[in-house]
């Protein structure tokens, strides 16, 4: 399970929760110990990388039985202000060094992108940062799963969204710049389903390239749909939701994954606006989750 809904918690009482449900790995939210992003599911730092021992780290893991997935640090990496976009790569250069330390092997983030650019003009801007990201990861062992979220839930991020690889085709341009084991998917089939792409497919297309995966689901609101048509890009229809509670086939999804040989984490990305006004309700979502995956994990 990603931690960031447990913004008030410490490492220590999400890690003695998951435990006690049953959980076996945490995806550890790593955003800026200030908590300066303030975009909703984002601003949470369970472990703060600029000031953390690994040993207290390790020593709190252990002892509750769980490992950590990957760390977690979803930003714009390619923001067209250039502090932004330096501050976002200094941060996940960071956490990267942190997986590293805790022998963590994989970092999930976003490749960004400058909404205002069409996909052409944004891969001229990838191919300024993100080999030189991917070079440092590598020399530190650790592997980049990019989440293929559009992130175009809100009017701040209109019209372009702010994250380039949400698509096979973005994807194959992505790769063919950065070839490297080190560099690949943090599969979210949600996403998939916003942009009527056939997520078995994708699972079956890109199978050496799935690093990590996220379980979280998605409602298609009809009526949003009819009111706004598709050229709204998803808004005001698309609905995150917890997985079982949306559109996503669990049995299909986890099926292409054990085809493909996929043998990693599936982590519960928790943005289910019915299930977050308090923290027992966020709880309940999570186990609602669960109890919808645990059956085709194992």
């Amino acid at each position: 399970m990603l931690t960031a809904p447990f913004p008030r918690r410490s490492l220590e009482r999400v890690a003695a929760w998951a435990s006690g449900e049953g959980f076996e790995m945490l995806e550890v939210a790593c955003w800026p110990g200030a908590g300066a992003e303030r975009r909703r599911y984002a601003g949470t730092s369970h472990i703060d990388v600029a000031s953390f021992d690994p040993d207290s780290v390790r020593e709190t893991l252990d002892k509750h039985g769980l490992e950590i997935s990957s760390l977690a640090y979803y930003p714009n990496n390619l923001h067209p202000d250039p502090k932004e976009r330096r501050a976002a790569n200094t941060h996940l250069r960071k956490v990267i060094e942190a997986a590293a330390a805790l022998d963590v092997p994989m970092v999930g983030t976003f490749v960004g992108r400058d909404k205002t650019k069409n996909v052409p003009d944004n891969f001229r801007e990838f191919r300024k940062v993100w080999p030189r990201l991917v070079d440092y990861a590598e020399g530190k062992g650790v592997k980049i799963a990019i989440e293929n979220c559009p992130m175009i839930f809100s009017w701040d991020e209109w019209p372009g969204g702010t994250n380039l690889a949400s698509t096979p085709a973005a994807w194959d341009e992505m790769f063919s710049i950065v070839d490297s084991p080190s560099f690949g998917l943090n599969l979210d089939p949600s996403h998939l389903v916003w942009l009527q792409v056939d997520y078995e497919r994708v699972v079956r297309d890109y199978a050496e390239k799935i690093l990590h995966v996220h379980a979280k689901d998605l409602e298609i609101d009809r009526d949003g749909l009819y009111r706004n048509g598709t050229i709204s890009l998803g808004m005001g229809w698309q609905v995150p939701r917890l997985p079982g509670l949306g559109e996503v086939r669990w049995d299909r999804f986890v099926a292409a994954l054990y085809r493909a040989g996929y043998d990693y984490v599936v982590s519960i990305e928790h943005e289910d606006r019915d299930f977050e006004t308090t923290e027992d309700l966020v709880k309940r979502g999570f186990l609602i989750a669960r109890d919808t995956l645990r059956p085709l994990l194992h």
